[in-house]
This record gives structure tokens, sequence and C-alpha cells, in this order.
């Protein structure tokens, strides 16, 4: 009786194919090594490297397109939802009929105070939270925080609102500061993934030409800022499909108006009290109410989910371990920068300009003669203007970067000088066209001014330890001139206009000077960033550079060569001659994790 052969051939022996199986290769003991663990043999290293940075590169879009997207649906369901209330609130019957005594001009007003006055504290602690947090954690936060004052409207009470629109307040500046810092360090990201051959010859620590990330640093800021204008459309939903059904006609609402344009004193006066012919249910206004909370809420996934971290690891920890009153400082510390001092004015009329076309435009010179139910579709034009005039700023790949920012304050001026001589008849709606033609081409300036101004910030400060700071400046300089146009809001419109352009003039030339000191080669005057001194002892990066390593470490790690500081300079190296022998192993040993549990230092304590 013969033996059955085995199930599965033995391994080590020969089968009853032979010494070879039916691909060639010899079985057993004399089977080579490389042909089972070598590599693949059709293994492409190069092309497997462009479709890695490839991914990253689609990564970059991908948080460049979401960040834009998030920040579009937050800020238009914040603008949206704000305007639907102060209409609803200004209504005489609704008051009474809906909340009796309870005051909602005067909550109103404690919720503006709040929305307006907390940014001007916020140079304080923007800086700091953005660096604890994190520039996609601030992001986050800022959105969550824009979600919560949108919650706090299915109960209107004292309590619910104005302690909601402080927070909110105090997020205006950290979130948008981070955007920028965000859209500009995608924008350096995409540099390194497209130039990756030349980086690994340059070295990882060699840093990038300057000014290598500026045209997709262009790119980058129109995305954005396409997305971003087109929150004031989003903004007029609510609006148009809703509220809209509920107006008098213009008839009512201005029937007492005696003035408007150029001759019109403060907001709307002489505006009716009663603006609703009749009262929209509470039903349908929780509907609404529900679906802005569920965009607010999308705006929050998206950054969450999609929106993938500006910095490494290692370098948010760099980034924090200077020293939080260093933080702090820093943005004082950058006043010393010529160049921040002659962007000052830029940055502020780039706040007045913005609100004068929600308030003075869009109110004074549209409302007030064509009635409030052609509102939305004014600041849709302005939205839409704005949005498609945002690719304008990709001229800047092609013509000096003065040219846009110069062309949106030359069109600003145009328009404002216009504006001062023009004061429209109320209810006469022969001259809507021009107010629509006028609501464009201020969004067409705006688009200038505000891709213009981003993208020269990310040029001039291209080292990721100061963008933070630099558009924390920026912000902050908005809100300054925010909460100004709040104070003078009961001004005539020609004061308003006066100091429109006054401030737009100012700009222009502190600009066009700052660029003749530039070509001049004068050089700017930057605060010193300090060395991360971190604290954790025993933490190790994963390359070949610790940046953490303490000094004692330093030598005696590589032989005391020079280390490169933070501006990019070699320190002194150590003097000519003989090297000092190396040091015993044990000095250089770090303590095991009982002896730093002990407080111990292991063998340098000994």
């Amino acid at each position: 009786m013969e033996a059955e052969p085995p199930l599965y051939p033995v391994a080590g022996a020969a089968g009853p194919q032979g010494d070879e199986d039916r691909l060639g290769v010899p079985d057993g003991p004399e089977a080579p090594l490389d042909e089972l663990v070598g590599a693949y043999p059709n293994y492409n290293e190069e092309e497997e490297e462009r479709r890695y940075y490839r991914r990253k590169r689609l990564g970059v879009l991908k948080n460049v397109l979401a960040a834009s997207a998030g920040g579009m649906l937050t800020y238009g369901v914040y603008l949206g939802l704000l305007q639907m209330q102060l209409i609803l609130h200004y209504d005489e019957t609704y008051r009474e009929v809906k909340y009796g005594n309870m005051g909602l001009p005067d909550i109103d007003n404690k919720m503006l105070i709040g929305i307006n006055v907390m940014p001007i504290a916020a140079l304080l602690y923007t800086p700091v939270l953005i660096r604890f947090f994190g520039t996609k954690w601030m992001m986050f936060l800022g959105v969550g925080i824009y979600a919560l004052f949108v919650s706090t409207n299915y109960w209107e009470r004292y309590y619910t609102l104005v302690p909601s629109a402080v927070a909110l307040g105090m997020a205006i500046v950290p979130l948008w500061a981070s955007m920028g810092n965000y859209i500009t360090r995608m924008a350096q990201k995409y540099y390194e993934y497209s130039h990756y051959k030349e980086r690994d010859e340059q070295g990882p620590q060699q840093r990038p030409p300057r000014g290598s990330h500026a045209p997709y640093l262009l790119v980058f800021q129109a995305i954005f800022y396409s997305f971003f204008h087109l929150s004031f459309a989003c903004a007029q939903l609510p609006m148009i499909y809703f509220l809209n059904h509920y107006l008098y006609d213009l008839n009512h609402t201005l029937y007492n108006v005696q003035s408007c344009g150029t001759n019109s004193q403060g907001i709307l006066s002489g505006f009716n009290k009663t603006v609703l012919q009749m009262l929209p249910r509470s039903r349908n206004l929780i509907v609404v109410e529900s679906v802005l909370m569920a965009v607010a809420f999308l705006a929050m996934l998206l950054v969450l989910g999609l929106c993938g971290a500006a910095y490494r690891p290692t370098e948010e920890i760099d980034l924090r371990s200077v020293g939080w009153g260093n933080i702090f400082q820093l943005p004082f510390k950058h006043v010393r920068d010529f160049r921040l001092r002659h962007l000052v004015p830029f940055f502020i009329y780039s706040g007045f300009e913005v609100l004068f076309a929600c308030t003075g435009l869009a109110l004074c010179y549209g409302v007030c003669s064509v009635g409030l139910e052609r509102l939305p579709y004014l600041l849709v034009a302005y939205s839409l203007g704005a949005s498609a005039a945002s690719v304008l700023g990709l001229l800047g790949l092609w013509l000096p970067r003065q040219v846009p920012l110069v062309s949106g304050a030359g069109l600003h001026l145009l328009l404002t000088v216009s504006l001062f001589f023009w004061a429209p008849k109320p209810r006469v709606l022969q001259h809507v066209w021009i107010l629509y033609a006028a609501a464009v081409l201020w969004g067409v300036g705006s688009a200038l001014n505000k891709t213009g101004l981003s993208t020269l910030l990310g040029i001039l400060y291209e080292d990721k330890e100061r963008q933070d700071f630099i558009f924390t400046i920026y912000h902050w300089w908005q809100a300054v001139a925010i909460f100004v146009v709040y104070l003078g809001s009961s001004l005539p419109m020609k004061a308003k206009l006066a100091v429109l352009l006054l401030t737009l003039l100012v700009a222009a030339v502190s600009y066009v000077l700052m660029e003749q000191k530039l070509r001049q080669g004068v050089v700017p005057r930057q605060p010193r960033i300090p060395r991360p001194q971190h604290k954790v002892r025993g933490y190790r990066y994963l390359e070949e550079d610790n940046s953490d390593e303490s000094d004692a470490e330093g030598e005696c790690g590589a032989g005391g060569g020079g280390r490169r500081g933070e501006g990019g300079e070699e320190d002194a190296a150590l003097p000519a001659g003989p090297r000092p022998g190396p040091e015993p192993a044990g000095f250089c040993r770090r303590p095991c994790p009982y002896e730093q549990a002990q407080g111990g230092d292991g063998p340098e304590e000994q």
C-alpha cells in the first residue's frame, strides 16, 4: 500500500514537481533570498514619489476649498440671521405682540455693543489663543462660537443674546486672523510639495527663495475671497425666500422719509416704525433658524473634517515654546516695522469700506430711496461683483503687485466722490439701475482691496513664526475701524463720506511711500523671534536636526558645530585648534523615566 502524498508540500524539500516551481524559481534551500523578500521588480521610486507629492498637493487644495467654504457659510449665516433679527425687532407690532415690555431695542443695542466693542481687546489674547489651540483648532473654535450665536436665537432673552454676542465679538479677530494665516501656510506648503526635488537638493533646513510661494498665494487668496464675498449673497436667502413676503411696500415704509443719499442724517431717519404687514408664525421662524443652525453646523464639520493642520506637530511645539510672555508682546513689537506702520491706514480703510457698503450704500442710498424689499438684491449685486472680481487679484501674476491694490483704491475714490454729490429721491425707482451699478462697482473695489492686502502681507512676511502676529494686527485694525463706524452711525452722510475719502487718500499715499522705501533698499526692523525653549525633557523629534535639544546635548552631539538660529544665521563656531575629545558616554545619556519621576538627572547628578 503506497503512502498518500502530503496535502501541502513540505517547506525546504523538493516537491513532486521537482526543484523548480511553475515560475522557474528554485525551491528549497537553494531559493535566492532576494526573490522572496526583495523589492517589487516593477517598483519605480521616482514615480511613487511623484504620486505621493501629487496627493499632498491635492490635499492642500482640499484644505483651501474647505476653509473657504466654511468661512463663507459661517459669515453668511451670521449676517443673514443678524439682518433678519434686526428687521423683526425694529417693527413695533412684532415687539409688542411677541415680547411685550421685555425691551428688545435695549437688548439689540447691548448685543451690537458686544459684537463691536469686544474685538478692541482682541490684540491682547488672539496670538496666545492661536498658538495655544493651533491654527486649525482656532478656526474650528471660532466657527463654533458663531454657531453658538445662531443657536441662542431659538430663545431670545437678555441672558441668551447678550452673552453670545460678547462671545462672538471675542471670536471675530481670532477666527479671521487664523483663516488668513491658514491660507498663507497652504500656499507655502503647496510650493514645498511642487518643488520637492529642489528641497531635497538644498536640504530640509534650507529656507526656500523669498517670494517663491507668491504665485500660489495669489491663486489661493483669490479662491478664498471669491467664496467669502459670496457670503453676502447667501445671507440674503432668508430674506428673499421668507421675510420679503411679510414686508410692506416702499409707499408705506418710506412715507415720512424726506432726504436720502448725501443729504441724509444718521441711518434711515423718518423710516416707518412698522415694516411688517403681517407677523410671521413662530413655527416658520423656528424652521428658518433651524436651517441656519444646520448650515452653521455644516461649516463646523467642514473645518473639522476636511481642513488639515497648518503646521507639522513639531512646528506647533516650536511655535508655542518661545514663551507665552513673548507671544503676548510680539504683536506690539512688530510696530517697529515701517511696512506695517505704512499699511495701517489701509487696514483701517478696509474696515470702513465694507461697513459703508452694508450700511451707507445699501441703507442710506438704497433702502432710503427704493424700499426695504430691494435691500437683499442690492447686497446680492455687491456680493456677486466682489466674488467675480476676486479673480482679478490674479493680475498680480503678470503685473506689479501694486496694480490690484491701487486699482481698487482708485475705483473706490471715483465712487466716493460721485456719491458725495448724489442724493436720490425717496420712492423713485427710475434710478434703481444706478444703485445696482454702484453696488457692483463697490464690490469690485472691495475684492481688489481684500485680495491685495492679504496677498501683500503673505509676501512681505514669509516667516511662519510671524504670520499669525501679522494677520492679527491686520484684522484688529479692521475691527477698530468697524467700532469707529458703529460710534459714528448718527453722523450726516457727508461727514461719513469725508472721513472715508480722507482715509482712502492717506492709505494710498502711505502705501506708495512704503513701496518706494522698499525699492530704495531700506531694511525693515523686525523683532527677533526667541528660540524655542522646550520644557519636556527626553522628547525626540523624528528628524536629524533635533530642534528641542538642550545646549548640553548639542555639545555632546555632532562635535559642537554652529547651530542655526531662527533667522537663518549661524552662531559663532568654536575657535580653531584641536577639538576636545569625546565625552564619556555616561554624561550624554538621558535619564530614564524612573529617574525623571524621582526628580534626578541620572549620571549628571552623581
